[in-house]
């Protein structure tokens, strides 16, 4: 079996300064893995050079599609990459307002996504809004209503349904539950967690907090100035970290 995706010595350079350095990993298929660092670590560059909305510098990613190809993100047409992201791909943003259309209802959201890979009846795509509004826990009579009228949490979820309703294979999350109430967190992170596991998602998790990642992911990739410090499982970091840079970040961000 291949991997999913994969990184082969993935940089970014800003002029002199690395924004990520000579990053390689595989994630396979089913797969949570969570990227790890303080502000400024690289974690979010390399997230968006693997999603493909930033162009690397050198090296490549490739990723398995769905009839067995092994194909490198920056040799694919402009319309083949927008395919993938439409339909095998998700990126859920930290703002949920990056990832919505504002100006639309909160079902026009799920629907624009399944009428961008091909479904044009409005009976089965108000139908399936419907009930992807459920299974984030959004209120059926809430369709009609816009995103603007939604709290930080509900637009969160609204943006998690929008990604998921074409049943992607994988999912980039950008700091999911960054900027939301504690109480607001956990339940966002509840939801995610046993939606991954129910639809048997991969997904690339970007965090500063190492508690959602242990609760999300099961490998971790440790960042710190664009480079990849240590990896390993989620729990062996968390519970005996190797590096000193982890060691400090796990001693003053989380008891284990």
């Amino acid at each position: 079996m291949s991997a999913l995706l994969s990184a082969e010595k993935v940089s970014k350079f800003y002029g002199a300064r690395a924004g990520c350095r000579d990053v390689s990993f595989e994630l396979w298929p089913g797969e949570v893995l969570a990227i790890v660092g303080e502000s400024g670590s690289g974690k979010t560059t390399l997230l968006r050079c693997l999603s493909g909305h930033l162009p690397a510098s050198s090296g490549k990613v490739r990723y398995t599609t769905r009839d067995g190809r092994n194909v490198a993100l920056d040799e694919l047409s402009e319309a083949e990459r927008r395919m993938l992201m439409r339909t095998d791909w998700g990126f859920v943003h930290q703002d949920a307002r990056d990832g919505l259309r504002m100006g639309v209802s909160a079902g026009a959201n799920v629907g624009e996504r399944l009428m961008a890979v091909g479904e044009r009846h409005y009976g089965r795509i108000r139908a399936t809004a419907s009930d992807w509004l459920k299974r984030v826990e959004i209120p059926e009579d809430r369709i009609d209503d816009s995103p603007w009228s939604y709290s930080g949490g509900m637009r969160q979820r609204l943006q998690i349904a929008r990604n998921l309703v074409t049943a992607p294979r994988l999912v980039f999350m950008d700091e999911p539950t960054g900027g939301l109430d504690v109480s607001v967190q956990a339940r966002l992170l509840d939801l995610i967690r046993g939606l991954v596991k129910r639809l048997d998602l991969a997904a690339i998790v970007v965090t500063h907090d190492l508690a959602v990642a242990r609760l999300l992911s099961s490998r971790m990739m440790v960042m710190q100035q664009g480079q990849v410090i240590e990896q390993g499982l989620t729990d062996q970091i968390l519970e005996d970290p190797q590096a000193p840079y982890t060691q400090l970040l796990v001693s003053s961000v989380l008891q284990v």
